[in-house]
């Protein structure tokens, strides 16, 4: 019983500890003012401390925070919170935090409030100096994670702005999502001084997991789609007032062979594409080595519509790879064209000189020639080593992908020969998500 008594001591504690904020405490004492006067219920002592026990086992078994937050607007950042969270906001879903700290160059830096959901945090931010700030107060102060308790999130970016007086900066700054049980965060940054020195500094504040924004749509997806040098996994989806995140893992030989891959990856409400606003793809999280060369993805697209009647998920087009073997002529001594499943190769240029063959060639943006060597009377050389790669408009304004292609042989080249092509490939594969 002594653990018991003890709990109960502590939540009497903490009871006690709680005040309604004075809004809601002069509305209430108004309200039982006007109240006309009532009989009065005496609860006998035994269900008063029944009452406290099962008070105690609700707050230990749910282990969240017990008691609703009052939420409150936070003003100042209109230019910032717009749309549904705007709306969201003016209803008091944010959080108020006004934490404040003073920088090396006496600016004040205010931690105005958070808006957050399952998907990430908006942290909302104001320097102030009455001597003056510049656009370049920002480029001094490079925020690095959020820390607190099963939270560590990375810094996603964000965007500020100054007023005319260049006294004061608004500002706001993206972070991956928060745990639902942290209380407190703590904002990690680095302040770079006028001499050039680097600090890393931190400031804590509470918060409230209660007043996360409600998620419309989290769901395990769990689906693979085949594609010619592996697999796309696609995991989850989380749909919340501020955006909706697709996730999922890569086991891909040729997965940047093409630049931007996962770009014809679409996400289809009512029909229509829901526009993506950020990619990125890297190593498995936690690992610093490449776990089996599997790579997770996320992907994030702007709002759903409230009105849903139907969800996919499309791999549109992806990267893939078709076999070749073909051979080029190079006898021509000028531009020659020829393609290769759809796709359009332009040999421009063949010289040889003591170092060896250069072949210089155009390719579109959107193909990777893979296997390559030529073909001489002396037999078949491999490709050394290729340079001056870059993006070139052409003659006829098409813009293509250049590169000097470096062969170790002086024997004159009859044939360039492609094993095979790494291109972007049309899939046109549906996941189609449970509304129900």
């Amino acid at each position: 019983m002594d653990n018991v008594e003890k709990r109960l001591a502590d939540e009497k504690k903490l009871l006690e500890s709680i005040t309604a904020p004075e809004e809601l405490e002069t509305r209430l004492r108004s309200a039982l003012d006007k109240a006309a006067p009532g009989r009065v219920k005496r609860i006998p002592t035994f269900w008063k401390t029944a009452a406290v026990v099962l008070l105690v086992l609700v707050i230990a078994g749910n282990n969240y925070n017990a008691f609703a937050y009052y939420g409150k607007q936070i003003f100042g950042f209109d230019k910032f919170i717009h749309g549904d969270l705007k709306q969201f906001n003016e209803e008091g879903m944010g959080q108020r935090v006004d934490k404040k700290m003073s920088l090396a160059d006496g600016t004040e830096m205010t931690i105005n409030g958070v808006i957050s959901d399952a998907n990430q945090l908006n942290l909302y931010y104001t320097f102030t100096n009455p001597n003056g700030l510049s656009n370049d107060t920002v480029s001094f102060f490079t925020p690095n994670r959020l820390r607190g308790y099963l939270t560590n999130s990375s810094s996603r970016g964000g965007v500020s702005d100054i007023n005319d007086n260049h006294t004061e900066i608004k500002g706001t700054m993206n972070f991956d999502s928060v745990s639902p049980f942290a209380k407190e965060l703590t904002l990690h940054f680095w302040e770079t001084r006028q001499n050039g020195e680097r600090k890393e500094r931190s400031i804590t504040f509470p918060y409230n997991p209660n007043r996360a924004l409600p998620t419309h749509i989290e769901q395990s997806i769990n689906k693979k789609i085949a594609v010619d040098k592996g697999t796309v996994t696609f995991n989850s989806i989380t749909a919340t007032p501020i955006m909706t995140e697709i996730t999922g893992t890569l086991d891909v030989d040729n997965l940047y062979k093409i630049g931007n891959a996962l770009g014809g990856i679409q996400l289809i409400a009512n029909g229509s594409p829901v526009k993506a606003t950020e990619t990125r793809s890297g190593l498995i999280h936690g690992t610093s080595e490449p776990l089996a060369d599997i790579r997770e993805f996320h992907i994030r697209f702007e709002t759903l519509p409230r009105q849903l009647d139907s969800l996919q998920i499309v791999l549109d087009e992806f990267v893939g790879y078709q076999q070749l073997e073909e051979k080029v002529p190079l006898a021509s001594t000028g531009e020659i064209s020829f393609i290769l499943k759809d796709k359009e190769l332009r040999v421009k240029q063949v010289s040889t000189t003591a170092q060896g063959v250069e072949i210089k060639i155009a390719t579109e943006v959107d193909m990777r020639l893979d296997g390559l060597s030529v073909v001489t009377r002396a037999g078949t050389t491999p490709l050394k080593a290729s340079k001056n790669k870059g993006y070139v408009n052409q003659a006829d304004g098409k813009t293509m992908e250049e590169r000097t292609l470096l062969f170790d042989t002086t024997a004159v080249p009859e044939y360039l020969l492609v094993e095979g092509m790494h291109y972007l490939k049309k899939y046109n594969k549906v996941i189609e998500i449970s509304l129900d």
